[in-house]
Formats: C-alpha cells, sequence, structure tokens
C-alpha cells in the first residue's frame, strides 16, 4: 500500500475522525469541569466549617467578655451590622470600629453574627483624618528659576493657576522641547 492510499483513505474518513475527537475533546473538558467544581465545592465546605466553628468561638468569647464590661456598653447585633456600621451610630463616625475590634478581641473584625454581644468602649469619636494641602507659592515675578522637580505645568499652574497656559511659558523662552527644563534655567513668565 502506498503513501497515496493511505491518504485517499485517510481523506474520505476524515470527518468521522473529526466528529470522534469532537467527542473526546468534549468529555475531557467535561471530566476537567466536574473535577474543578467539586474540588471548589469542597474547598467552600471546609471554608465554612472553619468559619462556624470560629464564628461560634468568637461568640462565646463575646458573650464572657460582655458579662464583665464594666466600663463601657454593650451592643447586640442585628442582622446586617458591621464593626463600621455600629461605630457610626454610637459614636456618630465610622472609624471607631477599630475601637470596637480591639476591646471585644476579635480575631477577624469582619466576622460578627447576629446575637453576638459587644462591648462598645468609652473613647472619644474620630475624626476623619484630614489630608493637608500642599502650600503652593505663586510665582508672582517676570522670571521664574527652575527647581529640581519642575515642569511648565507645574510651573503654569503656581504662575497662572491654570496648568493649561503652559505653552505661554514655552513660547515665550523659544524651547524647542517643552519637556525638557532643568533646575537653574531662567525662564521668562509673560504676563
Amino acid at each position: 500500500m502506498e503513501l497515496k492510499d493511505i491518504l485517499k483513505k485517510l481523506k474520505s474518513a476524515e470527518s468521522t475522525l473529526s466528529t470522534i475527537l469532537g467527542i473526546l475533546v468534549v468529555v475531557v473538558a467535561v471530566v476537567f469541569m466536574f473535577n474543578y467544581f467539586k474540588g471548589l465545592a469542597n474547598k467552600q465546605k471546609q471554608n465554612g466549617e472553619t468559619s462556624s466553628i470560629s464564628i461560634e468561638e468568637q461568640k462565646n468569647e463575646q458573650n464572657e467578655n460582655a458579662l464583665t464590661a464594666e466600663n463601657g456598653n454593650t451592643y447586640l447585633v442585628k442582622k446586617g451590622d458591621n464593626l463600621w456600621k455600629i461605630s457610626e451610630n454610637t459614636y456618630g463616625t465610622g472609624y471607631n470600629w477599630i475601637d470596637i475590634a480591639k476591646e471585644n478581641n476579635l480575631k477577624n473584625p469582619n466576622l460578627i453574627v447576629e446575637g453576638q454581644k459587644l462591648i462598645i468602649p468609652k473613647v472619644e469619636p474620630k475624626t476623619n483624618v484630614e489630608i493637608k494641602k500642599l502650600s503652593i507659592e505663586k510665582i508672582s515675578e517676570d522670571k521664574y528659576t527652575v527647581q529640581k522637580g519642575d515642569n511648565l505645568w507645574k510651573i503654569s499652574v503656581r504662575a497662572y493657576q491654570d496648568g493649561f497656559q503652559w505653552p505661554k511659558i514655552a513660547k515665550a523662552n523659544n524651547l524647542v522641547n517643552p519637556s525638557l527644563i532643568h533646575p537653574g534655567n531662567v525662564l521668562e513668565i509673560p504676563r
């Protein structure tokens, strides 16, 4: 049997071979998907069991702590509560959730359950951390000496309070490449 004869037979059986290979690929894909989802379900089951154990441990620990709360009030967790909400309702700000978590020795602050008793510590309400605005010194003179870290945008903001005015500075100083300025360069600031 020659190579031509073998190729003719393969050519005539091409659709059958394609069908068989297609079915084989589908079967392998189904087996992989089944194993993947089976493993995923087992992981979730294991995580659920450990979570329920830690919930119960945390609940028991909290109930013991709640009985000994002398320096704070107690709070009974309701459905849908989280430490941020409890802190907002108690202190007027959510930032004290950390104090509640520390007072109750919570191993996982994201894990509180309905019916759990929490000690609410007597602390001052925390305010939002304010980000201080950098004081930007305005440029009021007609000449400016470039400092380290400067670019035309920053200089334009300081000179005109508008970064989009940088082309004025580039044009007034005949800059070939406006992106290339060096510390020590003296630029004319057109007014």
